[in-house]
């Protein structure tokens, strides 16, 4: 019954064509707005679906961050005596003993210590993520190309396919953050002593920017060729690197309601950001996140891999040069991905 439910409320309308084949956009960029019209509704459906596995991992992220903020607060206004004007005026209950107390904490040792208790926490809650990221970029994916996709049950179909390669992706995704603080720390105070401990800080923070970085490739090329976990991060990693402007410009996309939430936080009230930050993620973020990387890999999927595939097609979603007599209708980075080993 449960399945029955989640299909009736999760399939869409198959045979019905979204476009007219004259009606086919004709470079990428109009494929995207196009395509994003025609499934935003459908994004909203899927997030609210993939949220469920962040869940944990948003929880754990606004608890610490509204905790610290106010810890932090806390304790400088013990320092400056703001809390003891607080207390005298009865709008706090602090002794003289606890105000003593949080007068000598390190503002800087409590933020550093806050951010690796939550970095602990999350390893969890980011590495059960990569099986639901797996299925998600399997449905972005067919929708970026204007292909059609069930939410549901090729959701379903390509976590059971690729759950192994997702899972491996996102245990490794978990533990860097954690990783590169501690051992950004660790060196970081040697470097105090030998400046030549410098380096090996500077090689531990291009490890964590190489592997965000080539992670925008990753599961599209999981979901999308029949490679092992070592064929997927090679690819993925030369991409990156073959690519690297545009990897950073996507990547830094993909930051900018973070940073926005994080500026509502800062000049205007932290909880009311972080819960804004919150919604978001939950509404859509996530899924509108995975369509664009979807977009953004097809193209360059086509442009490197698909021409030395046997079979594979390409400009899917886009008009072909033959439908109007145009021999020029795309441009070099708008020619979209086929596969001849697709799941």
């Amino acid at each position: 019954m449960l399945g029955r439910m989640m299909d009736n409320y999760y399939y869409g309308k198959s045979g019905k064509g979204d476009f007219r084949k004259e009606d086919l956009p004709k470079n990428r960029w109009e494929l995207f707005w196009s395509t994003l019209r025609t499934r935003l509704s459908a994004l909203c459906r899927l997030n609210l679906m993939y949220a469920v596995v962040w869940l944990p991992a948003m929880l754990v992220i606004l608890i610490s961050f509204v905790g610290t903020v106010n810890n932090l607060g806390t304790i400088m206004a013990a320092r400056d005596g703001t809390l003891t004007r607080m207390v005298e005026e009865g709008k706090a209950e602090y002794t003289e003993e606890g105000i003593a107390l949080m007068k000598e904490i390190d503002a800087g040792e409590y933020l550093n210590s806050s951010i690796l208790r939550a970095l602990l926490i999350l390893i969890p809650c980011i590495a059960i993520t990569g099986p639901a990221t797996a299925g998600v970029s399997y449905v972005t994916r067919n929708w970026a190309r204007d292909e059609h996709a069930f939410i549901w049950t090729d959701f379903k179909d390509a976590v059971k396919e690729n759950w192994k390669q997702g899972l491996l992706f996102s245990v490794i995704t978990a533990l860097l953050p954690a990783l590169v603080f501690v051992a950004w720390r660790f060196y970081g105070q040697m470097a105090a002593r030998q400046p030549v401990m410098m380096i090996p800080q500077m090689l531990v923070v291009m490890i964590a920017v190489v592997w965000a970085l080539c992670a925008t490739y990753f599961y599209p090329l999981m979901v999308t060729y029949q490679l092992n976990a070592r064929g997927v991060m090679r690819n993925g990693i030369l991409m990156g690197i073959a690519r690297l402007p545009m990897s950073i410009g996507i990547r830094l996309l993909h930051c900018v309601p973070a940073a926005i939430g994080f500026a509502l936080c800062y000049f205007w009230n932290p909880l009311i950001g972080a819960l804004l930050l919150f919604a978001y993620y939950l509404l859509i973020g996530f899924a509108l996140s995975r369509f664009v990387s979807a977009s953004y890999t097809n193209a360059v999927f086509d442009r490197y891999l698909n021409p030395r595939i046997e079979g594979a097609k390409i400009n899917q979603g886009l008009r072909e040069a033959e439908d109007d007599g145009d021999d020029d209708d795309g441009d070099e980075d708008a020619e979209p991905e086929r596969n001849a080993g697709q799941n």
